[in-house]
């Protein structure tokens, strides 16, 4: 099926996924020491929810947490007093979008950035950020206690400034592991609590595989529908067609 925009022709039969799933088990992303996402028949009197344990289908209840599991979307109800809810934030589910790729620039105390001068200028509504170097071992990596690539406060607000609603990172956050609750990034990223941008969002532990190059992509940012201030999403991102 082939999309026709202003920006371009693209073929929706050609989607590229940057999602990592919620998987069951060890053999899955990990990040902030949060349990790995938990698949288990659903019980109740003589019913299972398992066939090959006598039941008569497959009922799961599914245990697991958006911010840690896999790819996730969040919107300003992660860092807000107010209760905010993404199934309220985004109404809409194609954006234009830039890929870029950043070798985050290691600081004094060790950790690793991404600084306010390598953002460009000028951006579409949705920006993916691919940082280097990049492997596929970060679709299975365990985050946890290792001070993940983080960005700069000023890399936030300089990316709202330049007028982008959804920021996709192949990181656990675009803030510190451990900064004492700090949240600067989300906070100036959002507007919060001055302005907050309630249709604004951030997506965290993508993968943007080395065969996809910087530039222009038609992005489909996939997220269910439910009631929470971040949710497992599936972002697909489409190439213009050449002429």
């Amino acid at each position: 099926m082939i999309l026709e925009t202003k920006h371009g022709r693209f073929d929706l039969d050609q989607g590229l996924d940057l999602s990592i799933p919620v998987r069951r088990g060890e053999n899955s992303v990990e990040a902030f020491y949060i349990p790995h996402a938990r698949m288990e028949p659903f019980c109740a009197g003589g019913f299972v929810g398992s066939v090959t344990e006598g039941g008569a289908c497959n009922c799961e209840n599914i245990h697991f947490n958006a911010h840690g599991n896999g790819t996730h979307t969040e919107c300003v109800g992660h860092v807000s007093r107010e209760a905010h809810y993404l199934l309220d934030s985004l109404h809409r589910h194609f954006f234009e979008a830039q890929i870029v790729s950043i070798a985050p620039i290691k600081q004094e105390d060790g950790d690793h950035l991404v600084l306010p001068h390598q953002i460009p200028n000028e951006l579409p509504e949705a920006l993916i950020i691919r940082t280097l170097p990049n492997s596929n071992e970060k679709k299975t990596k365990k985050y946890s206690g290792t001070n993940p690539v983080y960005l700069h406060p000023d890399t936030a607000t300089k990316i709202r400034e330049a007028g982008v609603k959804h920021l996709l990172i192949d990181q656990p956050s675009v803030d510190k592991e451990e900064d004492g609750g700090a949240l600067a990034a989300h906070k100036n990223y959002w507007n919060y609590p001055t302005h907050p941008r309630l249709d604004a969002t951030i997506t965290e532990l993508i993968y943007v595989s080395e065969s996809i190059p910087d530039g222009f992509y038609l992005l489909n940012l996939m997220t269910p529908s439910m009631e929470s201030d971040a949710v497992p999403s599936k972002p697909m991102i489409f190439a213009p067609i050449e002429e």
